[in-house]
């Protein structure tokens, strides 16, 4: 019951200190409004009107369909420079919100970005990827089925040599913006400006969700469960690479597998 208890009510740690100066204060709420607007905040704010917009459209939101990673050029030489361009605008998210850690003062050990411990985080990363990733499958069939999600489709990039590398560098891209900006960032901040862990878990799994809602509200629903699994595993355990090599590896069987069996299996939408 104990260890029950730990999970459900974390006790805050000791660092970092809550600030309580004022001018401090407001100094990292205007950073957070700022770095959210030019990132994942701003996704959150286009994936709402982009569902509002499919909730006015006649047609049911599952006969609607909505691409992930799609192609950025006819030509194909072009087109593999844009997808890496967009991993590279991704890796600089999450290099942002590292950079502003590290410049507070904040070791980047403190939030678990080091190479103390590969193998356990690889194995946490391959635990966390299918605590999510079978039940994530299965949420979305089942809100698909129920009306309340669109068609994803993880790709439609064609079969170039390059889709599967890009692919996966798009699910690294994806996972390291994610988890250091919407966990290590922002519960970090959040411990500063003195809230609760509950408090800012349920902020930040909100957050992940809104990023979602142009798939519907399976997406919606399936990424607030996944933000309050993940961001609990990293205020207790302080470890932030078993959330990115799971998140990456649940990216890459969504966007690789979905590429290899689109159309070749009838039970996926």
């Amino acid at each position: 019951m104990s260890t029950l208890r730990a999970w459900l009510t974390p006790t805050r740690p000791g660092e970092p200190a809550a600030i309580t100066d004022r001018r401090e204060r407001k100094a990292i709420s205007i950073e957070l409004i700022v770095v959210f607007t030019v990132t994942l905040g701003l996704s959150g704010l286009q994936s709402l009107l982009s569902l509002l917009d499919a909730l006015l459209r006649p047609e049911p939101l599952a006969d609607q369909h909505v691409a992930i990673n799609v192609p950025q050029a006819e030509l194909g030489l072009l087109d593999l420079l844009q997808q890496l361009a967009n991993v590279l605008r991704l890796c600089a998210w999450g290099g942002l919100g590292a950079f502003l850690l590290w410049r507070g003062g904040m070791a980047l050990w403190r939030v678990g970005l080091d190479r103390s411990r590969p193998g356990r985080d690889l194995a946490g990363g391959m635990g966390l990827a299918a605590l999510i990733g079978i039940p994530g499958l299965g949420l979305y069939l089942i809100a698909h089925a129920l009306g309340v999600s669109l068609t994803v489709e993880p790709s439609t990039l064609d079969s170039a040599w390059w889709r599967a590398p890009v692919l996966t560098l798009a699910a690294f891209g994806n996972s390291f913006a994610e988890e250091v900006l919407v966990v290590a960032y922002l519960l970090t901040r959040l411990r500063q400006l003195g809230w609760s862990e509950n408090r800012a878990l349920w902020f930040s799994a909100v957050l992940r969700g809104s990023y979602h809602l142009y798939q519907g509200f399976g997406g919606f629903v399936g990424n607030i469960v996944m933000g309050l699994v993940y961001g609990r595993a990293w205020q207790r355990t302080n470890r932030l690479w078993p959330l990115i090599i799971g998140h990456a590896l649940i990216d890459v069987v969504a966007f690789v597998g979905y590429a290899a069996l689109r159309g070749r299996v009838g039970w996926l939408p």
